[in-house]
């Protein structure tokens, strides 16, 4: 109970990033004893306390005096309850806007059950609300209101909505019938229920044949989802070789162990259609790995003549999320990137507006969820600090 403890004065969600982050590229990849032998399982550590901490009764801190501060917070992902948390344990008032039915954000409508359940999630989220975090739900800011009106009732804002936009491919047949993006799709699985369709009102689309473009994270859970709403063929195609993977290396094994078929230096060139609009095939073309381009990674060049066809009920656009717009287009002032995120001050989560601060994919793209959360910790200190009057030091803005 007490490592429990310990690891939530740093980490406010313990038992998500035990599952869910890239350990091997992150804490466990600076881990010192890997440079010998195996790094020290940091996940599956944290992961094992936290759960332990969870089914023996975890108590909750002792919460400082209220200091009368209220801050409001726009979202309910990994950033935003981070943020959240760090702040109600110094007690000041917090304010959740949720703009789903449910709160958690990306835990809940994008991870997938057999990645991260969602009592999990429901836990951290109770453990939230007994620090005193309150959690308005159907509400979205920009609309019900907006950024300026929050700011006459708070005396601060965090804005961690995320990168929720899907991006689709340009090319013939992406509005057909049974065309998802990934997030859509994952969404009416994980928190529509799609799959207890009709107990549950939202339909699912279940295929024989499922075709996914992507081979990241999130093309994974989709291909998963696919096979266990009883795809007899889940194919992932990926226009680079598996090196190039930007999944993590669990997530590729669990994919494989599971039979996803793997059709790597792969493109679509189009999607086909029957009679009724609905995604019969999808037309691809073979490529090689030439040059590195200016991300680092070999360059695709397609193979001319290599056209060929895979017949499919279902495809899958798993390419990356933008963020939300709606923020940005409700707030003239906040400046914006020309990739539609909101500009900030990394080391503190400040924006170009005055007392509001953001984090997490909404100001630096889509990333992980521990990138989130620290994002949100961050702006929390500097949130403090700045609504009780407290000077930064030179310590604080530092990398």
């Amino acid at each position: 109970m007490e490592a429990a403890a310990l690891i939530k004065t740093k980490n406010s969600l313990p038992a998500v990033t035990g599952r869910v982050c890239p350990q091997e590229t992150q804490c466990e990849a600076r881990c010192t004893l890997g440079r010998r032998y195996q790094p020290v399982a940091i996940g599956n550590l944290e992961r094992f306390v936290a759960d332990y901490a969870r089914e023996h009764g975890e108590e909750i801190p002792e919460l400082p005096p209220k200091t009368g501060k209220k801050v409001a917070i726009d979202g309910s992902g990994p950033a935003g309850l981070t943020c959240a948390g760090d702040l109600a344990l110094l007690g000041h008032e917090v304010v959740v806007y949720e703009a789903l039915h449910k709160p958690g954000g990306v835990l809940v409508y994008g991870i997938p059950e057999f990645r991260l359940p969602k009592d999990i999630v429901q836990y951290e989220i109770d453990y939230l609300k007994k620090l005193g975090v309150k959690i308005h739900l159907n509400f979205i800011v920009g609309r019900n209101k907006t950024i300026d009106e929050l700011l006459e009732e708070y005396d601060a804002v965090f804005i961690g909505t995320g990168a929720g936009a899907p991006r689709l491919l340009n090319i013939p047949g992406i509005n057909l019938v049974n065309v998802y993006s990934a997030n859509e799709y994952l969404t009416r699985v994980n928190l529509l229920k799609g799959y207890k369709f009709p107990e549950y009102k939202t339909p699912i689309k279940r295929a024989k044949t499922v075709v996914v473009i992507g081979a990241g994270n999130v093309a994974m859970d989709s291909a998963r989802t696919a096979k266990r709403l009883g795809a007899e063929k889940s194919i992932i195609i990926y226009r680079r070789s598996r090196k190039e993977c930007p999944a993590r290396a669990e997530e590729v094994h669990h994919a494989e162990e599971e039979g996803i078929e793997f059709r790597f230096l792969t493109n679509p060139v189009r999607i086909i259609g029957d009679e009724l609009g609905k995604v019969k095939a999808i037309e691809c073309l073979k490529y090689e790995l030439g040059e590195p381009d200016e991300s680092g990674r070999a360059r695709p060049i397609p193979i001319p003549g290599s056209e060929h066809i895979i017949e499919c009920e279902l495809v899958i656009v798993a390419i990356g999320n933008n963020p939300n717009p709606i923020i940005p287009s409700t707030t003239p002032d906040l400046e914006v990137s020309k990739w539609g995120t909101i500009v900030t001050d990394l080391k503190t989560g400040k924006t170009s507006k005055d007392r509001v601060y953001a984090g997490g994919d909404i100001a630096t793209g889509a990333a992980t969820v521990i990138a989130a959360m620290g994002a949100g910790k961050r702006a929390a200190k500097t949130i403090h600090k700045q609504i009780m009057g407290i000077e930064e030091t030179e310590e604080d803005t530092s990398a």
